[in-house]
């Protein structure tokens, strides 16, 4: 069960004073459907999986591979120069993440 800490603390005297109805009735209040619609909400603009995309357009600006870039032979990612592992398999460009 959730505890408001926010809320005033009652004396240890009325908590013996309640009923069992009122305490009941407290909890049941406590158990409210009503849900907190805060962080976790869904924002309206949410696209769901399925959602037709047929008439939407994406503009990426896609650059041909640089002089100090490689394409990995196994896992065919364009990396860095940086990023060439110090050997390679049968004369090809092995990423050091492939490598390892």
């Amino acid at each position: 069960m959730a505890t408001d800490y926010d809320a005033p603390r009652r004396e240890s005297d009325d908590l013996a004073e309640d009923s069992l109805e009122e305490l009941k009735a407290r909890r049941n209040d406590a158990q409210s459907g009503v849900v907190d619609e805060g962080e976790g909400a869904i924002p309206e603009n949410f696209e769901r999986k399925g959602a037709d995309l047929s008439g939407e357009e994406m503009t990426v600006k896609v650059l041909p591979k640089q002089a100090d870039e490689f394409t990995c032979s196994s896992c065919f990612l364009v990396h860095h120069r940086s990023r060439l592992a110090d050997e390679t398999k049968n004369g090809q460009f092995i990423c050091r993440d492939c490598a390892a």
